[in-house]
């Protein structure tokens, strides 16, 4: 022999001295690999069964198409005897990353733990094989379905359930098929078969239906309310469609199939089921009659028979019948069971077929969460509980197919304490996550779309106790849940799980008898046929399972179900409308909040600091979670304390649109001897002169406030360079003046959050419409009180207005105060130490004049030693409001925002119109007639836009126009103005 060398890089053997070394090189010969392969067309779509090329050791292999998308799927079986008492089948459903030409972004590159839809595949695949293995057939199956490769148009689960029943039918394993799988969608009332996950996406139905020849062996539907009527439509149409991928099997099989091999089965005899019937079947049906008894009751008295049973075979040493013991009583018990439900119609617990258990329904349960809910029907009771979080909170799906995140989660729960036994909590738990899906999407069906309610929502199902139907107990507790915490869901969806019992000719196998039972008990579902869960709303059905036990159910006897199940479906609605029928709406302090807000990129750079530090910051120092994409910052808080802390602090890096009359908070900078420079809204500057301290007089601004202190103060004004003037006696309650600030006047203009709040939290149309209706009379009427009084000229005296002695000692200060910053002013007794001081001597002096003319409505007034024509009540902020820009904002301005609740949106888009005239805040003057169009309809009057961003109003009069639209033009006279210097517009008639 000939030892291993590597030479030029090559690896090979040296031939050793016996071979000649000019004999000629062997050359490997050529495999032949004999494939066969079965074509058909199904729904528009070419499909093909392929086997011999690859897994030729296993006991069955077939290679699936559908275009580029191509599955494996592989049986066998073990070699020795049975030895178990079920049968331990086991399906593996696996997509790789390589299907899609993807490296899997985990730390080890490579795919992990079964995923999610990995299982429920796996049951797609396993529910409609396993009741055709034959009866006694013990041995261990597995089968294992791999996706090799996927173009994205077509869900692989279904191509691997046909696969899986070819490469059944192609091994030696004794199995009772073929089956076919099909998918079946309907688009604009129209069935789609096989449809593409593009087709899907349009689809109002889902459905995956699984047969034989003659028999229904599986349903699985996702459906938004389809009527019980359709649905029977769409299960005959998906039988007559499914069936076409039976021919195809059986011609491969003919071609390349095994002989089936005599496995050993494991069956009870007739003389130990004699035996065991004839000790054991009276006392069962005793126990079987008697209603009082509860679920453990029952059970125990099972027990004590089997015990009994034993004893008398341990004395008679019959090892045979022991062995079989307990599949022989649990035999009996099923015989007692059927017999007394189709002969007497009698159930267990003393129900008739079509009764549902009582039921206890409580929302509400934990107050502390977002949504809670418990529901029990008879014995099973469930606690679901709601938890909302924000967008990114939604899960990461993996999958080849399908959308890449999930929004809504429901995740069930199955402790042993539910049943009263002793277990280890694992992983995921194939039947868990099953329950877990069917709920969710029967639930699915009845949320709102991510554009009203962006929220991602968790809804988890803790079983307290089971006795039958915990997935469908779940749908119902879960639906109460969403609807206590506001989530706005259209209606509620219950379910309810249907059982049925059938008596067949055991030559023939037809079905003879069968009593279809509504709601049934845990022990119904295990000696009973089939457990249908079917679950939807009162409109029609969004969800249903169907699983069975024998080797087929006639169809005509499945859509028989539907109708007992929406007689049960809404007597359960019934009892949870009572106890919840609307989305709650009261506020509650620990209802989150999800804001979303618009901001100009730049913006957002400043907000999230280098490295993310700022936002982090804020993250800790509130609760809040951020995240920001697009321009678009997304906030959500565990609560409204919360969320107005970070609004806050949010406020303070970006800042937010700058209004006269708004306040604000901010930090004192420095402190000179006229007054105090603050810092606020996102780092910009204003002066708080020492005549905006207090109402009292103040001599050094130390003695009022100190570097560092926080303040809030109100924007009185701007200067002509710009600088904002601030206030803080506006913000102060006013001991000696009568004047008082309305809270609604001051109030800044600022993004509403998108916050999904409760409804008290925000005004609905006719509060908005009375508070409007109240500023309105506010700023128009007279005061009921004195009030100091402002000069309001007519339209010729404002043509005079440069003559007036107001005009000329106001020009003659403002020429002193460019002349010299340090001159002394004789009429106002003030130094003029900079502009901003001397913007600022001037306000006071206002102030002065308008506290020097206190008069009535109609009584005459002098300033400044010249008389004055009648007089409007006005306030101080009024005159600042007055005599300062109209329309001041902030370089850092809001694109957009919206406002989300758990009940409503409240974002509000305004019209943004103009007038046809080039008006200005300073040239609109008293008998100005101008164009206009309605921005806002109030409950007494209209906001006009007049354009250049300056907003007047009309007030409604007594038989007068009130049916305005927004958008609107009108002709209107500047008639006054407002408190706030707002302009006060009466309309002109068409001329």
């Amino acid at each position: 022999p000939g030892f291993r060398s590597i030479c030029n890089g090559r690896l090979g053997f040296h031939s050793s001295s016996s071979h000649s070394s000019d004999s000629e090189p062997l050359v490997a010969g050529t495999k032949i690999l004999e494939t066969l392969t079965e074509e058909f067309e199904i729904g528009s779509r070419l499909i093909s069964f392929e086997t011999g090329k690859i897994a030729r050791f296993a006991n069955g292999a077939v290679v699936m198409g559908m275009g580029d998308t191509k599955v494996l799927s592989t049986v066998a079986s073990s070699k020795g005897d049975g030895v178990k008492d079920f049968l331990p089948l086991t399906v593996d459903y696996q997509e790789k990353q390589f299907a899609q030409g993807i490296i899997p972004t985990t730390f080890m590159r490579r795919e992990g733990a079964p995923k999610e839809r990995e299982l429920l595949c796996g049951r797609i695949i396993d529910r409609p094989i396993r009741p055709l293995f034959p009866s006694g057939f013990y041995h261990e199956v597995q089968v294992t379905a791999s996706v090799l490769s996927s173009d994205g148009k077509q869900d692989p689960d279904v191509m691997a359930a046909n696969a899986t029943s070819a490469a059944l039918m192609l091994s030696d394993i004794p199995w009772g098929g073929p089956i076919g799988v099909i998918r079946i969608g309907r688009i604009d009332g129209q069935f789609v078969i096989n449809p593409s996950m593009d087709e899907l996406t349009l689809s109002d139905l889902n459905l995956v239906y699984a047969c034989t020849r003659e028999k229904t062996m599986m349903i699985d539907v996702q459906a938004r309310e389809i009527s019980e009527r359709d649905l029977d439509s769409a299960l005959r149409v998906a039988h007559l469609e499914a069936v076409k991928y039976l021919e195809p099997q059986i011609r491969l099989a003919t071609k390349a199939g095994k002989r089936k091999k005599e496995y050993k089965l494991s069956m009870i005899s007739e003389t130990t089921l004699e035996k065991v019937k004839d000790m054991a079947e009276a006392s069962i049906e005793a126990v079987f009659t008697d209603p009082t008894y509860g679920k453990f009751e029952r059970g125990e008295a099972l027990d004590n028979i089997t015990q009994d049973v034993k004893k008398v075979l341990v004395e008679e040493n019959d090892e045979e019948s022991l062995k079989v013991l307990p599949k022989a009583v649990d035999t009996v018990r099923k015989g007692v069971v059927r017999r007394r439900v189709i002969e007497k119609g009698l159930r267990v617990d003393g129900r008739r077929l079509d009764e549902v258990r009582p039921i206890y329904c409580e929302s509400r349960y934990l107050p502390i969460l977002h949504g809670s809910s418990i529901f029990s029907r008879g014995d099973t009771q469930v606690l679901c509980t709601v938890t909302l979080g924000a967008p990114r909170d939604a899960q990461r799906l993996d999958s080849l197919v399908g959308p890449s995140t999930k929004r809504f989660m429901l995740h069930y729960s199955f402790p042993p304490f539910s049943i009263n036994e002793v277990g280890k909590r694992g992983g995921l738990n194939r039947r868990e996550v099953g329950h877990g899906t069917l709920a969710e999407k029967a639930l699915l069906a009845v949320l709102p779309p991510e554009e009203e309610f962006p929220y991602t929502v968790r809804v988890n199902s803790e079983v307290m106790a089971s006795d039958g139907s915990t997935s469908m107990a779940t749908v119902c507790g879960g639906s109460m849940a969403l609807m206590d915490a506001g989530i706005p869901v259209r209606e509620h969806v219950a379910g309810v799980s249907v059982g049925l019992v059938t008596e067949v000719d055991p030559e023939t196998g037809i079905v003879k008898d069968y009593r279809i039972l509504t709601d049934i008990l845990g022990l119904e579902d295990h000696l009973g046929d089939m457990d249908f869960k079917i679950a939807g709303t009162r409109k029609g059905v969004t969800a249903i399972q169907l699983d069975i036990k024998p080797a087929g159910i006639p169809l005509d006897i499945i859509c028989e179900c539907l109708e007992p199940a929406l007689k049960g479906r809404l007597q359960i609605l019934e009892h949870m409308e009572r106890q919840i029928n609307a989305p709650r709406t009261q506020d509650d302090k620990n209802s989150p909040r999800l804001a979303t807000l618009k901001y100009s990129n730049e913006s957002l750079r400043s907000l999230i600091g280098p490295q993310g530090v700022l936002m982090r910051k804020i993250e800790e120092e509130t609760g809040v979670r951020m995240s920001v994409s697009d321009g678009t910052l997304t906030m959500l808080a565990k609560n409204q304390n919360s969320m107005d802390k970070a609004l806050e602090m949010v406020d303070s890096i970006i800042g937010r649109e700058i209004e006269v009359g708004g306040i604000y908070k901010g930090v004192v900078s420095s402190i000179k001897e006229y007054g105090a420079f603050v810092e606020f809204n996102g780092g910009q500057q204003g002066l708080l002169h020492i005549s905006e301290l207090s109402h009292d007089q103040v001599v050094r601004v130390s003695d009022v406030v100190s570097v560092g202190q926080q303040l809030s103060l109100m924007v009185i004004g701007q200067d002509v360079r710009g600088n904002i003037k601030l206030s803080l006696k506006a913000t102060l309650p006013q001991n000696k003046s009568k004047i008082s600030i309305s809270e609604d006047s001051v109030t800044p203009m600022k993004q509403e959050p998108n916050v999904w709040a409760s409804l008290p939290n925000i005004p609905n149309d006719e509060e908005t419409d009375k508070s409007s209706a109240s500023e309105d009379e506010n700023e128009e009427g007279p005061s009921s009180t004195s009030s100091p009084s402002f000069l309001i000229r007519s339209a010729a005296e404002c043509d005079e207005e440069e003559k007036s002695s107001v005009g000329s000692e106001l020009a003659q200060i403002n020429n002193s105060s460019k002349a010299s910053g340090t001159k002394r002013v004789s009429a106002l007794n003030r130094k003029s130490k900079n502009d901003e001081e001397e913007s600022s001597v001037v306000s006071k002096k206002l102030v002065q004049i308008k506290n020097s003319s206190k008069v009535s409505g109609s009584k005459k007034v002098s300033a400044l030693g010249h008389k004055s024509k009648t007089v409007s009540s006005l306030g101080n902020d009024d005159i600042s409001s007055l005599f300062s820009t109209i329309g001041l904002t902030s370089s850092k301005r809001v694109v957009d925002s919206k406002v989300y609740t758990p009940t409503q949106n409240n974002g509000n888009d305004g019209y943004k119109g103009g007038c046809e005239t080039g008006i200005t805040a300073k040239s609109l003057k008293l008998g100005d007639k101008l164009g206009a169009k309605v921005y806002q309809i109030r409950a007494h009057g209209i906001v006009l836009d007049l354009g250049g961003g300056i907003r007047g109003m009309h007030r409604f009069e007594e038989n007068g126009k009130r049916d305005f639209e927004v958008g609107e033009e009108v002709r209107v006279e500047c008639s006054s103005f407002s408190a706030k210097g707002i302009p006060v517009m009466s309309l002109l008639q068409d001329e």
